[in-house]
């Protein structure tokens, strides 16, 4: 088994529907990635040991999906200078204004980059990550130029649909 490159960690495995998004579209770009549940507040000890330890162990970015005000990615950018994207997660009383406050709204010198409150942030994360890792992977770099031609293609297809359907 390939060293994990990417972290993926929820607040909680009720996440999980949500961010297994970022998990197949790792799998689909073929990075290596493992995925942990690690709670801000009731494991601050296990969070803080994972994100501390995570260069040491080849991780080159940490994902970190939250709800509420948990804060998951910011606990994990204090103990690192990994790159960390936040993937705040919709619910609760503000449906997820409150996880994607907590995410944006960073120190300054801790930042965390942060994606969508939407269904497209887990992947939108993914993707993001590995770009970073790609710096150093020219194979993953064709894989996510292929990628975006593929998405090019489905765009300009749609388009010669619909120009030939109402012409």
């Amino acid at each position: 088994m390939d060293t994990p490159l990417v972290g993926l960690v929820m607040g909680s495995d009720s996440d999980w529907p949500l961010v297994s998004k970022a998990h197949e579209t790792l799998d689909a770009l073929g990075v290596a990635h493992e995925v942990r549940v690690l709670s801000a507040h009731r494991t601050p000890e296990e969070a803080h040991e994972y994100s501390a330890s995570a260069e040491k162990r080849g991780l080159k970015v940490i994902l970190a999906a939250a709800g509420g005000a948990a804060h998951l990615a910011g606990v994990m950018a204090a103990s690192t200078i990994l790159p960390v994207i936040g993937i705040p997660v919709p619910g609760g009383a503000l449906g997820g204004l409150e996880a994607l406050l907590a995410t944006v709204q960073m120190p300054s010198g801790v930042p965390v980059a942060t994606v969508a409150l939407s269904s497209s942030g887990p992947a939108n994360a993914a993707i993001l990550a590995a770009e970073i890792v790609a710096l150093g992977d020219s194979a993953l770099r064709e894989r996510l130029r292929e990628r975006r031609r593929a998405m090019r293609e489905k765009v300009l297809a749609a388009d010669r649909k619909l120009r030939d359907s109402i012409s």
